[in-house]
């Protein structure tokens, strides 16, 4: 004899939730239901990957650093590298991140690269203005 079609509904999706990681299981504890409520897309997606923890303790760091107005950068260092080494090892997740932190930072060498040439010729122009001994007399 055959199931209720209400109880083979439930054992498959039970089933299928087997398959899925915990979180999306619907197997998270109300702590972390609660946690998750409010927080940025951003946050949600990167405590989703395997750099969970990781990214926890960068998040804690990053706000006592600012709680105490502490030097972020200083401070968090040890933890923002394990972050990325970690992002690195799960980049089939994280490439989108990944991705774009790239892309700033092959823009910001841009940048840098017009600040010194804006540089370079405003000292140029500046030596060319400076009248010489010879040409006052």
């Amino acid at each position: 004899m055959s199931s209720p079609p209400k109880q083979r509904e439930k054992e498959q999706s039970d089933a299928e939730a087997k398959d899925l990681p915990p979180d999306q299981a619907g197997l998270e504890s109300p702590e972390a239901e609660a946690e998750e409520e409010g927080e940025c897309g951003f946050c949600l997606f990167m405590k989703g990957g395997g750099c969970r923890e990781a990214f926890i303790d960068w998040e804690n760091c990053v706000q006592e650093a600012e709680k105490n107005k502490e030097d972020l950068v200083e401070k968090c260092s040890q933890v923002t590298a394990v972050l990325k080494q970690c992002m690195d090892a799960h980049a089939d997740y994280y490439e989108p991140i990944l991705r774009a932190e790239k892309a700033a930072e092959q823009q910001a060498v841009i940048e840098l690269e017009k600040e010194k040439q804006q540089e370079s010729a405003s000292k140029e122009a500046k030596q060319e203005e400076v009248p010489s001994d010879s040409n006052q007399k």
